[in-house]
């Protein structure tokens, strides 16, 4: 089975490789093409995999090219994990909202949507190429982001896109080991939209602990959410959001702290990726050894302004450990070979949330098989929640609208609407600020 890699000289592609060097099974996945519009990223990437299959007899085969059609030709499964722009373009992007005194994480508020302006057009060519050259591939979507992404893909590939992200399945994760349950024996009740949803439930053997551990402050105390939200406000909510709602919950007090902060983390990555990639150039450097050790310190900074702000102290041991390559990899397996599986996925809605329409991608668990992902019917999101999801559902479906047309007044509409963007007057500047630092945006006008 062909799988092809789109990104395949992105840092955390060893990850992918990793765990399909764990699988041993028939129908696994036995070659793997890595697409880079960068050889020297290709290059390095690859001498990483190749030292991490070494004494592995089945190792899958890996190549390596920089034509994106000879990639995708006769694959079976396509995983995307693009960076338009690049760390750079990630680094303006917070760089140029935080003057403007608003949010410039990649994926939520202005950051996100600026994002989002310059890879849609990327990832629509991708899936319109896919349906051309695989169209019995299916798409696996990491690229930030996600669910818009997603959504974009999918009005060319249906429901051959799914969206992945590992942030829900490390909470879900996180609430179920402080409980004392094993993740595999626990229902995760997540819903709402990439980087955008709440846990309302966790049962195990069919019962719902979650009501015990927000009535327990030591235990709410002794995990990352826990500490990040402080115990009276999830208690308030009834429920664990997800760690990218500290964005909206918090919001003053995380972009103070991304000001004030020597770096951003766009640019703290740019800088240390740098490193990395150089490093390996050196043949007599060990790559592997090297890749190690720069994952585990952008592990341990993840989100570290927030959990400053929040008192939260640092990352523990267990979450260092990814995830993202599992959902990948267990979903792959569901689908190939039959191996039923429920999975926290970003698919298009289907009628799970009434307030949404059917073609809108959200992020909820879905039962997968040979046929795909399949959403699980959800109880409604409260009032608040549910506000949250359609505003920036809205706000995602004018970055489409801005790349479908190329409509300058889109984008600003998309800015302005979004919660985390408090003036239509900065909305403009961002637009202004974005379109003079990021040549993919030259199509607005």
């Amino acid at each position: 089975m062909k799988l092809t890699i789109l990104g395949g000289g992105g840092f955390r592609v060893p990850l992918v490789y990793g765990a399909l060097l764990g699988d041993h099974a028939d129908g696994r996945v036995t070659r793997v093409v890595l697409h880079d519009v960068d050889a020297g990223r290709l290059r390095a990437i690859a001498r990483v995999l190749a030292e991490r299959a070494a004494g592995v007899p089945d190792a899958p085969e890996v190549t390596a090219t920089t034509d994106l059609e000879e990639a995708l030709r006769g694959a079976d499964f396509v995983f995307s994990a693009i960076r338009v722009g690049g760390l750079e373009g990630r680094a303006d992007d917070e760089r140029i909202a935080l003057a403007e005194g608003v949010l410039g994480q990649e994926t939520v508020g202005a950051g996100g949507i600026a994002f989002g302006l310059r890879t849609v057009p990327v990832a629509v060519d991708i899936a319109r190429r896919v349906a051309r050259l695989a169209p019995d591939a299916w798409v696996i979507n990491f690229t930030n982001p996600a669910g818009l992404v997603t959504e974009a893909m999918s009005r060319h590939l249906g429901d051959r896109v799914i969206g992945i992200c590992d942030s829900p399945v490390g909470l879900g994760r996180r609430v179920a080991r402080v409980l004392g349950a094993r993740p595999a024996e626990a229902w995760v009740d997540y819903v709402g939209l990439n980087h955008l949803g709440w846990v309302r439930g966790l049962r195990i053997a069919g019962r719902d602990e979650l009501p015990r551990l927000l009535a327990d402050p030591v235990l709410l105390g002794s995990f990352e959410e826990g500490r990040l939200f402080g115990a009276d406000w999830l208690r308030s909510l009834g429920a664990i959001p997800n760690e990218y709602l500290h964005y909206y919950y918090f919001n003053r007090e995380a972009v103070h702290a991304y000001r004030e902060a020597g770096r951003t983390r766009g640019a703290f990555l740019r800088d240390q990726q740098a490193g990395f990639y150089a490093g390996v150039a050196d043949p007599a450097v060990p790559a592997l050894e090297l890749w190690d050790r720069t994952r585990a310190e952008r592990e341990a900074t993840y989100m570290a302004e927030n959990r400053e702000a929040a008192g939260a102290g640092e990352r523990e041991a267990e979450d260092l450990s990814g995830g993202y390559e599992n959902v990948a990899l267990a979903l792959m397996r569901a689908i190939a070979r039959d191996e039923r599986a429920t999975l926290i996925l970003n698919v298009r809605n289907r009628g799970t949330l009434a307030a949404l329409d059917g073609d809108a991608v959200i992020e909820v668990p879905c039962l997968v098989d040979a046929h795909g992902a399949h959403p699980v019917a959800v109880d409604p999101l409260p009032g608040h929640a549910t506000g949250l999801v359609c505003a920036v559902k809205a706000v995602e479906r004018e970055v489409l609208d801005a790349a479908r047309s190329g409509s300058r007044a889109a984008a600003v509409k998309a800015f302005a609407l979004h919660p985390l963007v408090d003036s239509v007057n900065v909305a403009r500047r961002l637009v202004d600020g974005y379109t003079a630092v990021h040549p993919g945006l030259a199509y607005l006008r």
